[in-house]
């Protein structure tokens, strides 16, 4: 049981909301399989980047850009043969 007060009277009213599930756990947007992580770059790395894709780009051009070195370096070298 909850009170409120309103225009200087109290108010009282039941609350069970703890119980009741109101959707199935679909709703909302789903994860997107990604961790949150602190990079330092220097003031002028970001802005050249910036310069390059524009400001709201950035995060983008940096998981592009480490997406492919690691494609890079995990791609099999033939020259080592």
């Amino acid at each position: 049981m909850a009170y409120i007060q309103i225009n200087g009277g109290v108010n009282v009213f039941g609350l069970e909301i703890a119980g009741m599930a109101d959707s199935d756990g679909l709703m909302g947007r789903p994860p997107l399989g990604m961790k949150p992580t602190t990079i330092r770059l220097s003031a002028d790395t970001i802005r050249r980047i910036e310069a390059l894709v524009g400001n709201r780009r950035l995060a983008l051009f940096i998981r592009e850009a480490v997406e492919n070195e690691l494609q890079r370096r995990e791609r099999p070298d033939s020259s080592k043969e």
